[in-house]
């Protein structure tokens, strides 16, 4: 009998305090820095972002959005025997996100790591988490994409601080006997390194380098543009499938314009396309779950259509999953 693996539950959490563009903008302002909503909204598509408070970690969004996906598919905690997480904002050096989750979760025994990939998280833990059900090494597996991104970035940086949000996001994935993950696609191209990235790290007991958000974003807006639609043909080529079949494309919600660049490119209206960047901005690992669970709970995604995922960031990294929910 052939194994496959389904997406029986999906959960997500963004933390309270949201900020529109309004209260950005008056921020910025206060520092002598100008920008304005039209200005926001016009290169982005974004309108409103959340942040988490001080005291709350990663991990703490992440364990909402768990149990919001646990819940959903109908499973007991104790059942996950594995838990990868997609994070470029971890609790800690070490140990891994995912292991705090697991604690925090009150599960144990089976395999949790973290996955850095940065914008594209989510999509190489649920690449990973698939493989390893497969192949029988885990059964019943959580996948989460969490990050507070509003920790390192720089407010004086009008280009970079008005684009990301934090927030999490998460799925149950489950062996099955009917298909659900249709084919997986991932790559990295590491030259492009500089592009977008945080060059900071801990070392005696101190920060050193630069340990803010930098990016390019003219170069990132043509890389990602052109390998977006790359791994969207390769997916669907390694399925069988086209354009045609997909219902909805579920994608990192880093920009409106690159959204609706991979949109028209497949020839899919915007109108199959899950869009949450307005109200979410850009939140990295979390974007796709949390966008997914989002298009779930409002009845707009419904069992049994064709979804596209795709990503793409820093590393450079890039890549999609189709699936059947």
């Amino acid at each position: 009998m052939t194994l496959y693996t389904r997406i029986t539950g999906t959960g997500s959490y963004l933390p309270p305090h949201r900020l529109t563009n309004a209260d950005l903008v008056k921020r910025l302002a206060d520092q002598g820095i100008e920008s304005s909503d039209e200005w926001i909204v016009e290169r982005t598509g974004i309108r409103a972002r959340h942040f988490a408070d001080a005291s709350v970690a990663t991990s703490d969004m992440a364990l909402v959005a768990c149990q919001r996906a646990i819940q959903a598919a109908g499973v007991p905690a104790q059942d996950i025997d594995l838990i990868i997480v997609g994070t470029s904002t971890p609790d800690m050096v070490f140990p891994s996100t995912a292991c705090i989750l697991q604690g925090k979760l009150g599960i144990q025994g089976g395999a949790a790591f973290d996955v850095q990939a940065v914008c594209c998280g989510f999509i190489y833990a649920l690449t990973l988490a698939d493989a390893l059900i497969k192949t029988g090494t885990a059964h019943k597996a959580l996948v989460v994409g969490a990050e507070v991104f509003s920790r390192i970035l720089d407010f004086k940086d009008r280009t970079t601080c008005v684009l990301f949000g934090d927030g999490a996001g998460a799925v149950v994935l489950q062996a099955s006997d009917e298909p659900g993950i249709l084919a997986t696609d991932m790559h990295a191209d590491g030259k492009h390194t500089d592009m977008l990235c945080v060059p900071g790290h801990v070392c005696g007991g101190a920060v050193t380098g630069e340990p803010l958000l930098r990016m390019d974003g003219q170069a990132v807006f043509k890389l990602a543009v052109g390998v977006l639609d790359e791994t969207a043909r390769a997916v669907l080529a390694k399925a069988g499938k086209t354009e045609a079949d997909i219902d909805w494309l579920v994608p990192h919600q880093a920009n409106i314009r690159i959204m609706q660049s991979t949109a028209r490119k497949l020839k899919l209206p915007m109108d199959k396309v899950v869009v949450t960047v307005d109200q979410h901005g850009n939140t990295s690992a979390a974007s796709i779950p949390l966008a997914l669970d989002t298009a779930v709970r409002k009845g707009q995604v419904k069992p049994g259509q064709t979804l596209l995922l795709e990503g793409v960031g820093g590393g450079f990294t890039w890549g999609s999953v189709l699936l059947k929910l």
